[in-house]
């Protein structure tokens, strides 16, 4: 039995925490801030409750397969899981609307050929038939194995496969989103609604390779899921099995270095000045406070994927709205940008700008959520440049756009808060706020995160700035893999 220090109690830390101690090591948490959950955090007033992070569940079966190996009880028996139907409405900068059905290929067809028009949800169908072909190339290495050593023939191999596009007397294939947008969808509306699942990510379609294709893929596959009470309920859930299986959290308490003894990690130094020795350091934590934990050790070489920052954020507006939610009301609803170009160019191009930007708005049928059937809770986010300021200007520019989806709504608007990339930062310890996206193949490695072993023994990563990147259910497989390589060794090669 092991005595090992996790650093920070977000998703994927808690994860590996309560893997960890069902094997039967002695586990303990340490988070600088008062509670538990990364980025699931929650905002309450008036009577009003809000989730502050992610709103949606991908993928659940990644947090259903952490209770199954970490006890009796399962997930659905700790929180209650919604499927989202449909899964998502889209209004188009043209004035058009589609209505998509949940995890249902033929249903996502139909809609968009009522939509759009014949043909559109034909060839989206397609797309995702490609699409999966990408998942079944790179779902096991890239969320269910280590980083693999010779990590460079993912970074250079294109899982997906683009259909041969003529132009200008040359046969050319897809190599970025973009370009599936352009050459195989062939509409407009099908490419933004194609580029909005990158952007939710904070990806460029344009420079987001081909394999980004995937992240449709995932949702469309296994269907689009809410926590009744928010998703702040998960962490608590993931929580309350940590405390099950006797791990120790220290809350308010930080962490100011990774000791060192002949080459391994031997413990954390604390900011009072105290030192708790471990066999292992589980750190989740950004890479800009990595280096400072770790400061004079090359935990990483240069033959390792480097630590890339992320360049986008997340903006969000909370609002407590008069008047119950109408009936049929879609539990999320994309407004898309009116110019993406000129969106895509304020948010990767430098300028910054606070242009209409493409605004997700989330509208929970939650009692939990409100004071009284009277009311409504609904938040709206969008993708926003790392260190972005000015967060009232652009979140006037997203309720404006939220007015499309919400008839009425500045008229029912009680009061408002802003999440901005500064308090992602605060919650997080991210440069800027910054959010990382999901490890992607392809793109020379460019959407590729650093393993989760380290070059110094017994120190590992955890988390979105490490393999598989962020999202949800890439935290809870992280928690998984560093759980195996410090159980099994290095000679771990991930679920089977």
């Amino acid at each position: 039995m092991a005595r090992i220090a996790v650093i920070g109690a977000g998703m994927g830390a808690l994860a590996a925490a309560a893997r960890l101690a069902v094997a039967g090591h002695r586990v303990t948490v340490y988070e600088r801030t008062g509670t538990y959950g990364g980025a699931l955090r929650r905002f309450e007033r008036d009577g009003f409750s809000f989730d502050t992070g992610p709103g949606l569940l991908p993928l659940p079966a990644v947090w259903r397969d952490l209770f199954v190996k970490t006890g009796k009880e399962p997930l659905e028996r700790c929180v209650e899981l919604v499927q989202v139907d449909p899964s998502s409405r889209h209004l188009f900068a043209d004035g058009t609307e589609a209505v998509l059905p949940n995890a249902s290929r033929a249903g996502v067809v139909g809609a968009l050929d009522e939509a759009l028009g014949p043909g559109a949800g034909q060839r989206w169908g397609d797309f995702l038939v490609r699409a999966r072909e990408a998942w079944d190339r790179t779902r096991r290495p890239l969320l269910e194995e280590p980083l693999w050593p010779d990590w460079r023939v993912l970074a250079e191999r294109e899982p997906y496969p683009a259909v041969p596009h003529k132009r200008l007397l040359r046969t050319r294939r897809a190599g970025t989103l973009a370009e599936i947008g352009a050459w195989e969808l062939r509409d407009a509306r099908l490419a933004a609604l194609l580029e909005s699942h990158a952007l939710a990510h904070g990806l460029d379609p344009r420079t987001a390779p081909a394999s980004a294709a995937v992240l449709p893929y995932m949702e469309h596959a296994f269907g689009t899921w809410y926590v009744r009470g928010g998703l702040r309920e998960l962490a608590r859930a993931v929580y309350e099995r940590c405390l099950a299986r006797r791990v120790e959290f220290r809350f308010d308490t930080e962490v100011t270095a990774v000791r060192e003894k002949d080459g391994r990690a031997a413990g954390v130094e604390l900011a009072d000045g105290a030192v708790d020795e471990a066999e292992f350091v589980v750190a989740g934590v950004a890479p800009g406070v990595l280096d400072r934990l770790t400061a004079g050790t090359a935990v990483r070489g240069a033959d390792d994927v480097p630590a890339r920052p992320g360049a986008a954020s997340r903006l969000a507006v909370l609002l407590a709205l008069r008047g119950a939610r109408p009936e049929g009301a879609a539990h999320r609803t994309v407004v898309h940008a009116p110019d993406r170009e000129a969106e895509l160019d304020a948010l990767f191009g430098g300028t910054g700008a606070a242009v209409r930007p493409t605004v997700t708005v989330l509208r929970p049928d939650d009692p939990a959520l409100i004071p009284d059937a009277d009311h409504e809770a609904a938040v709206l986010t969008a993708t926003v440049p790392a260190g972005t300021s000015g967060s009232e200007a652009w979140a006037d520019q997203l309720i404006a756009a939220a007015g499309r989806a919400v008839p009425g709504l500045r008229d029912r608007l009680l009061w408002h808060e802003v999440r901005t990339p500064a308090d992602v930062a605060e919650v997080t310890g991210a440069a800027g706020g910054a959010v990382p996206a999901p490890a992607l193949a392809a793109a020379g490695g460019r959407l590729l995160r650093p393993a989760n072993g380290t070059r110094t023994g017994g120190l590992f990563t955890v988390g979105g700035w490490s393999h598989p990147g962020g999202g949800l259910p890439h935290a809870g497989m992280s928690g998984a893999l560093v759980a195996g390589l410090i159980v099994e060794g290095p000679e771990f090669r991930g679920s089977q």
